[in-house]
């Protein structure tokens, strides 16, 4: 019988929520600072707390779920996004033009999200799975931030090239992706007190504090 969770499909839904979103506002890109970024780039580290807390508190297997939902949901968007995109439009709807320049790139973007998310996410979340057992839950910070600097530049690059090649010129690739791989983990570090917050929080509210000794970490599965 599977254990009932309080706050588990909360933190679902919110977690696929931010990459949805991220999704979508990623076709703008501003300066901020010294850096260039596309939207995407400031929400979607936020996924990246969530996805500590996850594997954190309730196991990889929980996690691959919640991923899974992620892949239907975003395939399922781009499809729609295409549909409403080919389809002409009324007669005195002026904005075909401007919903093409907006949204053209989000099914592509997304293609790119979902690659890169989905080797990020399942070598991060194994990574952090077997470095809890090995450091018997200790060193926390050092287990997130760790697997984050290894597998977040990977993810970018992935990311950068699969979405943005032909569209922006090199230059603006190459500060795409220093400012990308920078902020994230810049992010990671920040919320490290934020995210030891929620989980030891979650741990006692849950009861839960997964150890995934006998997992199956085959990421193709979906129970």
């Amino acid at each position: 019988m599977q254990k009932y969770y309080k706050y588990y499909t909360f933190i679902a839904v919110l977690f696929v929520m931010v990459l949805l979103v991220s999704n979508i506002v990623s076709t703008k890109i501003l300066n901020l600072w010294p850096f260039t970024f596309d939207w995407w780039t400031l929400l979607f580290p936020l996924s990246y707390i969530f996805w500590d807390i996850i594997t954190e508190v309730y196991g990889y297997k929980q996690g691959r779920k919640i991923i899974w939902m992620w892949f239907l949901s975003a395939l399922i968007m781009s499809i729609i996004i295409i549909i409403v995109w080919i389809l002409p439009p009324a007669q005195n709807w002026p904005y075909q033009e401007a919903y093409s320049n907006i949204l053209w790139l989000t099914p592509r973007i997304v293609v790119a999200s979902l690659i890169a998310y989905f080797v990020w996410e399942f070598s991060n979340s194994y990574t952090l799975s077997k470095l809890k057992i090995f450091t018997k839950w200790k060193i926390l910070w050092a287990r997130t931030i760790g697997s984050t600097i290894i597998w977040e530049l990977l993810d970018t690059l992935i990311f950068i090239t699969i979405a943005f090649y032909w569209v922006f010129e090199t230059n603006i690739l190459i500060m795409l992706l220093v400012s990308n791989y920078v902020f994230k983990v810049w992010v990671e570090i920040m919320f490290t007190p934020i995210t030891y917050f929620f989980i030891n929080k979650l741990k006692k509210a849950e009861n839960e504090d997964y150890y995934d000794i006998d997992t199956d970490f085959n990421p193709f599965k979906v129970t």
